[in-house]
């Protein structure tokens, strides 16, 4: 399997130590001497061809108990300890380099191994000397290629040693170690053994044990033509988000290896070739038998391969060719979707706009991707990469159904839907791990209802709205609906450039605020006033109705690409002529982003809604202690300074309405009351009184002229206007 497929875990292994006999024909000092090794796989030892020292260690000879051993001067005292040998007396010290080339005596068959070097021996653990299994594992199949030694695997397919095996013929590897120390027993080079916790490879899928095995391979050489230099070239050409993934995959293709892409595996795509059956070359036709292969799976699918009699294309060659039993790496199934799926679907192009998959993919996908296209069309297959984190429960673990720690997706779609896990996505920082858990979902989901709840509302006020009749035109809108068609403008164009960099947790947080704040906490708040008040057919009232539809129509596309669910409700519900789909419209162009010349200033709006959030602290405040009922109880009084009195001034009257209360009085800074205190913002003192007068049962405003009217005695001046007559 790959690397990518192997992940640690503790084992509980045999751990032996084993005597290699020193074959010291020309010196006479070492007569008798072994080499101690180490191991915790000791049925590798039946493809022992080499020991290994490192040139630069410093071993020395030792007698032990009349034996002489060699080891590492830097574990000796830890050997002598696992061997319960107390006295010792050291003879000889030389380098690793020395030792090179020493003959020893195979632990318990009659050939003869040579001690060979490799700077992969360490003086961490065991002994400091290794013995080489070239066919079982990385660096012993280094150190052999580079020595010469023997590479030929004695385990075949099935796990077990193959027939030609002395001593262990037939016997599967999981019963091997047992059989292989009572040889070494028998063979009296057995110095110790026990059991020892350590880290092994496991495989990542199935969690068990893996075995290394040297098998014949196939490869795609990424420095033949260049492909590993193409590659980095082309990585500097993409957008990665974020942009450490520029430097993760730069760091894979700099290191990776040669690329295996051949399996042993029943399951897959087989790799369609003829095979020598004696020397495993390839059918000097692989090119047109391929072909040949090809349109046969065309017409009949894969197992057109696996029915296929070779001798149907191979003729007489089929008594000396086989086929290949190898599948292909799954990572180049998918890495040439580039070539399989968009260049063979006309609706498609190619390069793809984004590729999007997890983080460990830089060493997967989109590396498979990246090199199978350079190597073919001499293109990166992709613009733009993105990569997220995995999702991990809210102790931090990842979520994996072998832990049982998973949400299941259908759970989350019966309990909240399908819009809600979406926005949950959507809220993630993807970047890192992404927490998740049923608490989370709870919250989103207060989320989602506000969003929806804001669209509801702008909704249930176009019920007698005909766009065609009733909109008014931008010049004419009132002050505040200018305000929320511009501010809805700036918010649309934030989104704009979230979008178009994937940054889908400011989308989330910029229109939430949107809802909750600028809609629900101040202008939806304000203008309920407006909608229930005022005559059908007012100005007021129209102007409302007109900015809401406007607003309505951007809302439900910045939503459409998360909330598609509520988005495509949405749409259904919108007054007057629109598109089919919102999911074939565009960005809203109709929020008129009035200039200073038609509204207020930006910044007076700003300064206006840090006074409102100032009043209502303190009309809660008042609230709290049963001072006051409702806003509608208070009368305002604002004591600012003289620019701010001259400008907030030409509101009049309609500042009550702006700050929702039945009076406000604005005064000079000069006229505020000794005693008064400053509020938390500078140059405004806020004073809150409780009005006494009658209540008008419409609008619920505190007026003293509730009553003047003697028609209707329970409605204020403006209420008898607005039912009787020509309204505001």
């Amino acid at each position: 399997m790959a690397l990518a497929e192997v992940e640690y875990k503790d084992k509980l292994s045999a751990s032996i130590y084993v005597a290699f006999p020193v074959e010291a024909m020309d010196q006479p000092e070492l007569s008798g001497a072994c080499l101690v090794i180490w191991t915790t796989t000791p049925w590798t030892l039946p493809a022992n061809q080499a020991v290994a020292v490192h040139p630069d260690l410093s071993y020395v000879l030792v007698n032990a108990d009349d034996r002489l051993f060699i080891v590492a001067e830097d574990l000796l005292t830890t050997v002598m300890t696992v061997l319960n040998i107390s006295t010792y007396q050291i003879l000889n010290t030389v380098l690793g380099n020395e030792l090179k080339g020493l003959i020893l005596q195979h632990p318990f068959y009659s050939r003869k191994v040579p001690v060979v070097l490799s700077s992969h021996v360490t003086a961490d653990t065991g002994t400091g000397i290794v013995h080489i299994a070239p066919s079982h594992g990385d660096d012993d199949f280094r150190v052999g290629k580079e020595n010469g030694l023997n590479l030929e695997t004695i385990l075949g397919d099935d796990g077990c040693y193959v027939p030609s095996t002395d001593l262990f013929a037939g016997l599967h590897v999981s019963k091997a170690n047992d059989a292989v120390m009572q040889t070494l027993k028998e063979k009296g080079v057995l110095l110790h053994q026990s059991m020892i916790e350590h880290s092994y490879p496991h495989c990542w899928r199935h969690k068990s044990p893996l075995i290394f095995r040297a098998t014949p391979q196939w490869f795609i050489r990424l420095d033949k033509h260049h492909l590993r230099e193409h590659a980095l070239e082309a990585v500097n050409q993409v957008q990665w988000i974020p942009a450490t993934g520029f430097n993760r995959i730069s760091a894979m293709i700099n290191n990776s290896p040669d690329w295996c892409i051949s399996r042993q595996r029943t399951w897959g795509v087989p790799l369609a070739l003829f095979l020598h059956k004696d020397t495993h070359e390839l059918h000097p036709k692989t090119e047109e038998l391929l072909e040949k292969i090809a349109e046969r799976v065309e017409r009949a699918g894969i197992q057109a391969w696996f029915d296929l009699d070779p001798e149907e294309l191979l003729g007489d060659d089929a008594t000396r060719y086989e086929k290949s039993k190898d599948t292909l790496d799954v990572w180049l199934d998918s890495g040439v979707s580039h070539e399989c799926v968009l260049r063979q679907r006309s609706q498609l192009r190619f390069p793809a706009d984004l590729y999007l998959e997890g983080s460990d993919q830089h060493r997967g996908w989109f590396q498979s991707s990246l090199l199978s296209s350079l190597a073919i069309s001499g293109q990166a297959p992709y613009n733009t990469v993105l990569t997220h984190g995995f999702v991990v429960d809210e102790r931090g673990y990842k979520m994996s159904k072998s832990i049982g720690n998973v949400i299941e997706p259908e759970d989350v779609l019966k309990n909240y839907g399908a819009d809600i896990l979406r926005l949950w996505i959507a809220s993630t920082d993807y970047p890192g791990e992404i927490t998740f858990s049923t608490e989370i979902l709870k919250r989103t989901a207060d989320v989602y209802r506000r969003i929806r709840n804001t669209a509801r509302y702008l909704l249930s006020t176009l019920n007698d709205f005909n766009p065609a009749l009733d909109k008014v035109a931008p010049e004419n809108l009132l002050l505040l609906d200018q305000w929320a068609l511009h501010h809805a403008n700036i918010i649309q164009e934030k989104l704009k450039t979230h979008y178009d960099t994937y940054a889908f947790h400011d989308i989330y947080q910029l229109v939430h605020h949107f809802c909750s704040i600028d809609m629900g906490g101040f202008y939806v708040d304000i203008m309920k006033d407006r909608q229930y008040t005022m005559q059908k057919n007012s100005l007021g009232r129209r102007s409302g109705q007109t900015a809401m539809y406007h607003l309505l129509h951007a809302l439900v596309r910045w939503i459409a690409p998360i909330l598609s669910f509520t988005a495509d409700e949405i749409w259904e519900n919108i007054p007057g002529d629109k598109a089919e789909s919102v999911f074939i419209t565009e960005w809203y162009t109709e929020l008129a982003a009035f200039d200073d010349n038609l509204t207020i200033d930006q910044e007076l709006w700003k300064d206006l809604r840090l006074i409102r959030e100032e009043v209502n602290k303190q009309i809660e405040e008042r609230r709290a202690t049963q001072a006051l009922g409702s806003s509608l109880e208070a009368h305002v009084v604002l004591y600012v300074t003289k620019d701010r009195y001259q400008t907030l001034q030409r509101f009049g009257d309609e500042l009550r309405f702006f700050f929702i209360t039945s009076n406000l009085s604005l005064q000079t800074w000069d006229e505020k009351p000794i005693d008064a205190i400053e509020s938390g913002i500078d140059g405004v003192v806020v004073m809150i009184k409780a009005i006494s007068d009658p209540k008008c049962v419409r609008c619920w405003h505190r007026r003293d002229e509730v009553g003047l009217n003697k028609e209707h005695p329970e409605l204020c001046l403006r209420c008898v206007d607005n039912v009787l007559g020509a309204g505001e």
